[in-house]
């Protein structure tokens, strides 16, 4: 059965919500649409930190923040598509200039809705650098459905696989299967929606001690609402994560345990046209009887971007 306009609106609005892609939503015609977007901006981080090494300096830290992403959408045709990402990103820190690092991300992501399903696999490849210096490389492949489950509810359920190579600690080079679930609740639209989310994680790493699995429970609140003539859009969000550490890790003598509470405040408001300013909050409570993962962090920062 052909999908009704009203379906091919709303499954445009999703993507942009799911996927941070322009939507394409002329009816049975092909088409391809390019974008892109440049950031820069400020952050205050009170503990600067490389979590894939566990290293918490306890010392605070400016950095200056840039970032570049280029997007090519495709539509084939009323059911299928193809979304091409290219991102870069560049933090350079104030004091802590040896752990400036550089990011590159390759993403690729193919959907086809059949119906009220939609369904797809998402491909991503990361490289990043420390200090000029290779660190870390990241492979993740993920099969994805969703759909409504109502008028308002929207359901998100994928599969993850992925595979990291740390050049520092080669010990930790790492697979993992993960199963992730996300409900979307849209109050008003995208005016004002929940989304809350559930994911399992069992990480296997080429030396015992960091082999681990992990619960995480995430919920955000996104409202838009007008203000000053525009229209301001506000996030909340909370994400917990557990991880049981499978082995006993040697300096203290027992199996690790972590719980990570983090916190966020998102404020953006449009700006000279394409433009928008952000100002974010964030809070970091780290629990774990492993001492070097054991700690607290405060980030506050400011990005102003602008799109085409």
């Amino acid at each position: 059965m052909k999908p009704s306009a009203h379906t091919i609106k709303t499954s445009c609005a999703l993507a942009s919500v799911l996927f941070a892609m322009p939507a394409i939503c002329d009816e049975g015609q092909a088409s391809t649409e390019f974008s892109a977007e440049v950031g820069l901006g400020a952050e205050y981080d009170s503990n600067v930190t490389i979590d894939e090494l566990d290293a918490s300096s306890s010392e605070s830290d400016y950095s200056l923040n840039m970032d570049v992403e280029l997007q090519l959408d495709h539509q084939f045709n009323d059911t299928a598509n193809v979304v091409a990402t290219y991102n870069f990103s560049q933090s350079n820190y104030d004091q802590f200039s040896f752990l400036d690092r550089q990011t590159h991300l390759l993403g690729l992501d193919l959907g086809t809705s059949f119906r009220k399903i939609n369904s797809g696999l998402s491909l991503y490849y990361i490289n990043a650098r420390l200090d000029g210096s290779d660190f870390l490389k990241y492979y993740r492949a993920s099969p994805y459905l969703s759909g409504f489950l109502a008028k308002k509810w929207f359901a998100r359920g994928a599969y993850v696989y992925s595979d990291k190579t740390i050049e520092q600690n080669q010990r930790r080079d790492a697979q993992s299967h993960a199963g992730e679930l996300d409900f979307y609740y849209f109050r008003r639209g995208l005016r004002s929606y929940f989304n809350f989310g559930y994911k399992y994680k069992d990480e296997d790493a080429i030396e015992d001690r960091f082999d681990y699995a992990a619960n995480n429970i995430k919920a955000r609140y996104v409202h838009r609402f007008d203000a000053f003539g525009d229209v301001l859009k506000t996030e909340f969000s909370w994400r917990y994560e557990h991880r049981d550490y499978s082995s006993v890790t040697p300096s203290i003598g027992e199996e690790r345990d972590d719980k990570r509470h983090r916190w966020q405040v998102d404020i953006e408001y449009p700006v000279l046209g394409s433009g928008a300013i952000a100002v974010y909050a964030g809070y970091a409570d780290y629990d774990s009887n492993y001492p070097r993962s054991d700690y607290d962090q405060e980030v506050v920062g400011t990005r102003l971007s602008y799109s085409w």
